[in-house]
């Protein structure tokens, strides 16, 4: 935070951290000592010297340093960091209480003395974030098992209807184009703010070619593997573009867990002993096919990381029904470009079950997507990429109920790593730390304490 005042010919310049409190002093013209004349800085209670800040100002900026590094607010932190210019300008001119330095005192030594009512400030405060946490959690848990069922979906509607996964995708865009309401029952324009309307573009180019290359990978090798390397794709790339492009870190204990997961998918990727049988000669066109699905969901992995640290820039100026409609239209003009690439017949639903099928899993896609979407807004693109890997044990769990098939040893350990490292991250966030009250109270005390506000 920076305060500037003019006093006289002087500049002061105060900045706060919950660590250090620092003041500069500046004149617009080089200072130059004169004999007999002492400098007089404003000190707590005179004219021109600011107030603490308040504690929910104090809280909101330890909400917003401790959970992410957000580059693109950067800029517009020394105006909204502890408030708006209004807000700034109105305790500018608030006037001070009678007695100079004595009631500028008493008033911080009452806040300090009244331990009680720090206490609940920040009991309040840790309930609000914590709440949030858990619906953004709950959402992202809610939006694992919607992708589950939709893996699973798919694979019984491609072999029990001969409903290719092309094509679903162009069904499930159709019907999402409803979602224009949303943004026009705001006000908003459904195409993105201006100055922004690129920027929005290439995420829902972004995001429509990743679930293109990864439903088209499906042609060529087995659901499940797919499924798995795209997400594995996605969650590491996630990290190391946002990183490379938001310089968003993560922490020391969520890149373990994350690596945990990785590992976990990587089990389940392993090759049974049918498919690394080395005895039989390999078809070349079976070969090849196969690499081209690998390859096609490695690159789906791509996209959607682009797609994930995209819209994580874009958070503050879209809302999430403008960018499922921005998903959708995109989604409309590149999905029967990929049909004819890729010469997938059309099958349209025939029977009431197909047509069942159909629409579940358009709510499957909407609520994965509203859920993961919503949760780019506060959790780092890979924790939000990674929690999603928890898909892959519901849609394994799901599968077994459909068509009971005995998993291999290496299936069974990588999942149950998935789940382990996905409930530990979310017993990571969720669960308060011990610590965090005392030292928060800690750093606002040093504040009030501090001759220099």
């Amino acid at each position: 935070m920076e305060s500037t005042h003019l006093l006289g010919s002087s500049k002061k310049r105060v900045k706060i951290h919950p660590h250090t409190v620092t003041a500069k002093y500046a004149t617009h013209t080089p200072y130059s000592p004169q004999p007999g004349v002492h400098t007089h800085f404003p000190q707590p209670g005179d004219d021109g010297y600011d107030d603490a800040p308040s504690f929910e100002d104090f809280g909101s900026f330890l909400e917003e340093t401790s959970d992410r590094k957000q580059l693109t607010e950067s800029k517009r932190w020394p105006l909204t960091l502890f408030g708006s210019k209004e807000k700034d300008k109105d305790t500018t001119h608030k006037p001070q209480p009678a007695g100079g330095g004595e009631g500028s005192e008493g008033v911080a030594k009452a806040a300090k003395g009244s331990g009680k009512g720090v206490g609940e400030q920040l009991a309040s405060f840790g309930e609000a974030s914590v709440s949030a946490s858990r619906l953004t959690w709950v959402g992202l848990l809610g939006a694992a098992l919607a992708h589950g069922c939709l893996i699973v979906l798919t694979r019984v509607a491609s072999q029990r209807f001969s409903l290719g996964p092309l094509f679903l995708l162009l069904v499930r865009s159709i019907v999402q184009l409803s979602s224009v309401a949303v943004p026009l029952h705001k006000g908003e324009n459904p195409f993105g703010p201006q100055g922004y309307r690129l920027r929005l573009l290439c995420y829902g180019i972004a995001y429509s070619l990743s679930l293109c290359c990864a439903y088209s990978s499906l042609t060529f090798v087995s659901p499940g593997n797919a499924t798995t390397t795209w997400r594995l794709a996605t969650t590491a790339l996630s990290a190391t573009l946002a990183f490379l492009l938001l310089e968003e870190r993560l922490g020391l204990a969520d890149g373990i867990t994350i690596a945990a997961g990785l590992c976990g998918l990587g089990l389940v990727l392993l090759p049974t002993v049918d498919e690394s049988n080395t005895d039989r000669p390999t078809d070349p066109v079976v070969f090849w096919r196969g690499a081209f699905g690998w390859s096609l969901s490695a690159l789906a992995g791509l996209w959607m990381a682009l797609a994930l640290v995209g819209y994580r820039s874009l958070k503050e100026r879209v809302g999430v029904g403008t960018a499922l409609f921005t998903v959708s239209w995109t989604g409309c003009v590149l999905a029967p470009a990929s049909l004819a690439l890729l010469q997938e017949g059309w099958s349209w639903p025939v029977s009431a079950p197909a047509w069942g099928l159909v629409i579940g899993l358009i709510a499957c896609s909407i609520a994965a997507f509203l859920g993961m979407t919503h949760a780019l807004t506060r959790l780092h693109p890979a924790l939000v990429s990674a929690s999603q890997s928890l898909e892959i044990p519901v849609a394994l769990l799901l599968h077994l109920a459909v068509l009971p098939v005995a998993p291999t040893a290496p299936e069974v350990v990588g999942n149950v790593m998935v789940i382990l490292s996905v409930g530990w991250l979310v017993a990571m966030k969720l669960l308060p730390s011990r610590g965090g009250g005392r030292r928060q109270r800690e750093e606002y005390e040093e504040i009030l304490d501090s001759p220099i506000k």
